[in-house]
């Protein structure tokens, strides 16, 4: 018997070493490679190199929600929402490259929002396509779904091309949460910019940027309306009008022809800019050149007949065809920023002013309500009781000619922090715009907009709220708390007051509808005799919070 155990574990001994001996002769798999993700030190934070390639990567993004409370005058069209809700949602992504000539640098950045109520959600963004509404009776104009690509530009060797923020652009609200101060800001736009660093901290940059998001429509008859369906009727044929007085051979007028002023982009918007750079600071100077144009006479007005001042009637069959014109608007800004460590770290000061003529988005007169209307009724305020206007140029009817409007504006803002946790930034602006007076009356002699004819109806001129010079004041404050990094926790107030320069108008939300025929005894009065509530100046306040989470 164990002899028998023996052979047997000979021969499963022997077995063993002939299959050994058979598998050593296999050929042997070698497992892949594994590649670890890297870390990239030299652009920062949160860099990485994409597996295999010599690019350096950094994603991050934002989670924001807002709640506010907006102050208002009406319950009509868009107006009456007390309330507004707002999240939204940021993805960067910053690729780098070291080459021979610099950094290659791409960066996109994708912007989703979900908005409610009347101040949050934005007919600005709506007419650009932008923001898509919801379509209910109590939704619309009032709920939006907010879709953008917000960053998407090159740069290398001193180029900047893509969409990318306006090179003209200095404080950009830095400070604010509401973001309702009076300046240039435009977050997104489409250019091709080169910047020469001039050594000890100058650079000079020249922009060639889309016009698109620099227009404002020309005063005219289709544009004037705030409600967004007749903003959409502004672009039915892409056409907009604005009358023009017919003459004939000898001066004398001969009725009305209508020009068509929706304007085509035929040039960039020319930018150039000079910035320093130090440890106290920067401080930087714009200029910018923005075309105005007009088309021919949009409308054959053969058969058309319209009365003017003198009353006399254009000969059936002829026709009124001015040429197409153009003008160029222009715009300054000058801004400075300054630390001040010495008083708390982190602590900072911008001043900042701009002038402009036909170029009054580059002053950012209108940066809160947005440029895409000729006015809109209710301004930096829900039912404001008149409208505000904001058009780069006004067609005169007696002369054809295009005249530009003037503004400015100028800003202070400043950022304090109590504590490393806590900061708060107090910040003011005031700003202007004027219109030619020249062209108003003009359109008055027409009865154009409900101006009022200023020989044939004085008052009515005098209290109409059509093309009304006005200013803007606006102040306010914040308080944030960061009790963990990147997160921020915020309120903020602010105080808006919109005023016209000079004279007084008819007050649309105690008189709807109502027009001054005449005054008596110096108190105005409608067609009946009745009085009517005029006003000059209409103001609000606003609360808006903030959480907001960066990573």
């Amino acid at each position: 018997m164990a002899h028998a155990k023996q052979f047997w574990l000979a021969s499963v001994a022997g077995l063993t070493t002939v299959v050994t001996a058979q598998a050593a002769d296999l050929p042997v798999k070698k497992a892949a490679p594994v590649e670890y993700v890297r870390i990239c030190s030299a652009y920062g934070a949160g860099f990485f190199y994409i597996p295999g390639t010599d690019t350096c990567l950094r994603v991050g993004g934002r989670a924001r929600f807002e709640a506010g409370y907006a102050q208002n005058y009406g319950r009509s069209g868009a107006n009456g929402d007390l309330s507004q809700f707002r999240g939204l949602g940021r993805l960067n992504l910053d690729a780098r490259t070291q080459t021979a000539y610099g950094t290659l640098r791409a960066f996109v950045r994708f912007e989703i929002a979900s908005r409610t109520g009347a101040f949050l959600t934005s007919g600005t963004q709506q007419r650009i396509a932008n923001a898509f509404p919801a379509l209910g009776v109590d939704t619309f104009g009032r709920a939006q779904q907010y879709v953008n690509v917000d960053k998407a530009f090159v740069q290398f060797a001193g180029l900047t091309a893509g969409r990318a923020s306006s090179f003209f652009d200095f404080y950009a609200h830095d400070f604010e949460i509401i973001s309702a101060t009076a300046g240039s800001d435009i977050q997104s736009t489409n250019l091709i910019a080169y910047t020469a660093t001039l050594g000890e901290g100058f650079a000079a940059t020249l922009s060639l940027e889309d016009p698109i998001f620099r227009k404002t429509p020309l005063y005219g008859n289709a544009a004037t309306a705030g409600n967004l369906a007749s903003q959409f009727n502004v672009f039915t044929g892409n056409v907009n009008v604005s009358p023009v007085i017919g003459t004939d051979a000898a001066g004398n007028p001969v009725g009305l022809a209508f020009l068509d002023v929706v304007q085509r982009s035929r040039l960039p918007d020319f930018v150039g800019t000079l910035r320093y750079d130090a440890a106290w600071g920067a401080a930087q100077i714009s200029a910018a050149v923005h075309e105005i144009n007009t088309g021919n006479a949009s409308f054959a007005i053969s058969g058309f007949n319209a009365s003017v001042n003198p009353a006399v009637q254009r000969p059936a069959g002829t026709t009124f065809a001015p040429r197409a014109q153009t003008e160029y608007g222009w715009a300054v800004q000058g801004g400075v920023k300054i630390n001040l460590p010495f008083i708390a770290k982190g602590d900072t000061l911008y001043l900042q002013g701009a002038y402009g003529e036909g170029a009054q988005s580059y002053t950012g007169y209108s940066f809160y309500t947005g440029q895409y209307a000729s006015s809109i009724a209710a301004g930096n305020i829900q039912g404001s009781p008149f409208p505000q206007f904001f058009s780069d140029a006004v067609v005169n009817p007696a002369t054809g000619r295009l005249e530009l409007s003037t503004s400015w504006t100028v800003l202070a803002s400043y950022l304090h922090y109590w504590t490393p946790d806590w900061r708060s930034a107090v910040f003011g602006s005031y700003g202007e715009i004027a219109f030619p007076q020249g062209a108003r009356t003009a359109l008055g002699l027409v009865n154009f907009n409900g101006i009022g004819n200023p020989v044939t109806a004085p008052a009515a001129f005098a209290f109409s709220n059509q093309l009304r010079d006005t200013n803007q004041f606006v102040v306010g404050g914040n308080v944030i708390w960061s009790p963990v990094k990147d997160l921020d926790i915020g309120l903020e107030a602010l105080y808006t007051r919109v005023s016209l320069n000079n004279g007084r108008t008819v007050d649309q939300n105690r008189n709807p509808g109502q027009t001054v025929a005449n005054v008596v005894n110096g108190v105005p009065v409608n067609a009946a005799g009745a009085p009517v509530a005029t006003t000059s100046f209409a103001d609000a306040v606003q609360v808006r919070m903030r959480v907001q989470r960066d990573f």
